[in-house]
């Protein structure tokens, strides 16, 4: 095994539980705006029609087809139309609330503590996340793992999203080490993984799903405690 000097990790999906933590907001907001009595028929319903319009749009963005205020402005209009809620403004508000409480929420993906509890001691680890820097210091605050983090590079801060090679090199600078030191570990093999190759920089694939795929990638794992046989 290779030795780093450096870890770059993602965020969303990889350590912090974007699925549990979306699901327990949208529940608890569900209830709060009494959707059912907007004519949405559950909250599975409700919360699957989510889930399949977030991602579109979330590639879609990953793409560069689409900015994130489209995502602010038009994810929920979407996901209301599909669910039988004709009401923009109730939309806008919606998903002024969810921005807000989101981040607010804790749950971790499974040994993510104990893997950074590890990791930290050994390696100087930087965050590299699409976002804004408020509302992704919020998520690690709340969680409660910025701590083990020596740089927080957000798309916001370095001027470029992942996967482009320049919020890379940005996070390398900040970090003060070259790319054959580093690795990269991230769920996503288009933002992640080709963004790090691309970038010179090695790569661990976070797999848990054990998606089917072709793209070279330098380390696999399906679950965050194999990275403490690997690294």
């Amino acid at each position: 095994m290779k030795s780093y000097s450096c870890i770059l990790f993602d965020l969303d999906h990889t350590l912090w539980d974007y699925e549990a933590n979306s699901e327990e907001t949208l529940r608890d907001l569900f209830e709060r705006f009494r959707l059912e009595d907007q004519g949405v028929t559950s909250f599975p319903y409700f919360f699957e029609t989510f889930r399949r319009v977030n991602v579109d749009l979330w590639d879609r963005y990953d793409r560069g087809l689409i900015g994130q205020e489209v995502i602010r402005m038009e994810r929920f209009q979407r996901v209301f139309q599909e669910t039988g809620v004709d009401n923009y403004r109730l939309s806008v508000e919606f998903s002024a609330v969810y921005l807000r409480e989101l981040p607010l929420k804790k749950n971790l993906l499974p040994q993510a503590k104990e893997t950074l509890d590890y990791l930290h001691p050994r390696y100087p680890m930087t965050v590299v996340t699409n976002g804004f820097d408020e509302i992704q210091y919020t998520k690690m605050d709340s969680a409660g793992i910025r701590h083990y983090f020596k740089h927080v590079v957000t798309s916001q801060r370095a001027g470029n999203k992942k996967p482009s090679t320049k919020i890379f090199e940005f996070a390398l600078l900040q970090s003060g080490h070259e790319p054959e030191s580093a690795v990269m570990i991230g769920d996503n093999l288009q933002t992640d993984i080709a963004g790090a190759r691309a970038s010179g920089i090695d790569t661990i694939f976070f797999n848990p799903g054990r998606t089917a795929h072709s793209a070279t990638v330098t380390h696999e794992i399906y679950s965050l405690e194999e990275l403490k046989k690997l690294l």
